[in-house]
């Protein structure tokens, strides 16, 4: 199964070959084998990964393997040894299996499941019995029987720092290192505090391994993009500056835009301000945000509340003195300092220089200036 045959067809899609090309050309330059790219999620990332650089790289003769660890948070092990897995011909993944004890009747018989082939392979490698160490050495002999190299794409990649899965990132590090020449590796994610320590702390095994840069955002051409495709479909046609108006309305996230562009295909006589009012109200009210909201202590709360009004100065005087007007006790540069803390450990804020901090979820953010931040 080849992995960009997964995919269905998305006249949608905006198409970027002139991004996976230069990420490509990059790696033909054999000067790095490895990158590392940070963006925020909804921000068309991973859509990018899977429907314009995996294809790209197949058509230059590269095996392609993808794997999100954030679906699989507690085992990334098993989902990138089944990612591998599939990235060999169903020779290479019998011999794979056979080498692990796993009866191929077994994995085809359970190939039915969500995800197909892959889901088979990684349910029957998370096994208890099935060592993830020798299965991922395993895996990658089969690799280095082929002729042609690979390109692994590891989306949500800030999973490997998690204390847990130390273990499994000293061992993928070591496997990667001597196949520099054969292996080039994409580390995609969410969190860039969390992707810049893994990169940049030299306790971490992937210390100096990739460089990291910020994933080029969509802009005015998809916009212009969606809204030629939404004029060819709709008897209502909506101007470029609608488009960018809604755009920029939604904090610039293709997402949400895709949702704007969906609203108002269904109901068209209501207009685009309508679609747009409809939408904002839907991505920045999740329940979901409430339970993330209640579960912060409350000097978190306080501090991202600061956070998503713009207010940049947490550890000056000033800041301190609203924490503690705010939390009702004595508050010190240290509490502030805490909250940080916790809330970058959490994911939840990023840390972009000293003292200036993100949200790093910007549909979290708006539903705090909406919902919480007034209330304040």
């Amino acid at each position: 199964m080849k992995l960009h045959e997964t995919l269905q067809p998305d006249p949608w899609h905006f198409v970027r070959p002139e991004l996976a090309d230069a990420y490509l050309n990059a790696f033909d330059l054999k000067l790095s084998s490895a990158r590392g790219l940070f963006a925020r999620r909804r921000m068309g990332k991973t859509e990018f990964l899977r429907r314009d650089l995996l294809p790209a790289a197949q058509q230059r003769g590269y095996l392609a393997a993808y794997t999100n660890f954030w679906d699989s948070r507690s085992s990334p092990a098993s989902a990138l040894v089944s990612s591998l897995a599939e990235a060999l011909e169903p020779q290479g993944i019998r011999a794979v299996l056979a080498k692990l004890g796993t009866p191929v009747r077994k994995v085809k018989a359970s190939a039915k499941i969500p995800g197909g082939i892959e889901g088979a392979l990684e349910a029957e490698l998370s096994a208890p019995e099935v060592d993830p160490g020798v299965a991922l050495r395993e895996v990658l002999r089969q690799l280095d029987r082929q002729k042609k190299p690979l390109l692994l794409v590891i989306d949500e990649a800030q999973v490997l720092a998690r204390a847990e899965h130390a273990e499994f990132a000293h061992a993928l590090r070591a496997a990667l290192d001597v196949r520099k020449d054969r292996i080039k590796v994409i580390f995609a994610g969410s969190s860039e505090t969390t992707l810049r320590e893994m990169f940049a702390r030299a306790s971490e095994p992937f210390y100096n391994w990739a460089a990291l840069e910020p994933f080029p955002l969509l802009g005015d051409e998809f916009v212009a993009f969606t809204i030629k495709l939404l004029n060819r479909m709709a008897r209502y046609r909506l101007t470029l500056e609608q488009g960018r108006h809604a755009f920029e309305e939604l904090h610039r996230t293709p997402e949400f835009f895709k949702r704007f562009v969906e609203r108002y295909m269904l109901y068209q006589l209501d207009g685009d301000e309508a679609a747009l009012s409809h939408t904002k109200a839907s991505v920045f009210s999740d329940e979901n945000f409430l339970k993330q909201w209640t579960a912060m202590k409350t000097a978190d709360q306080i501090v991202i509340a600061q956070l998503a009004r713009g207010e940049t100065d947490i550890h000056s005087a000033a800041g301190v003195k609203r924490l503690t007007q705010m939390l009702g006790r004595v508050a010190t540069k240290n509490t502030a300092a805490q909250a940080l803390r916790r809330l970058q450990a959490q994911n939840v804020v990023t840390r972009l220089a000293v003292g200036d901090y993100r949200i790093e979820d910007e549909a979290f953010a708006e539903w705090i200036r909406r919902r919480i931040a007034p209330r304040r």
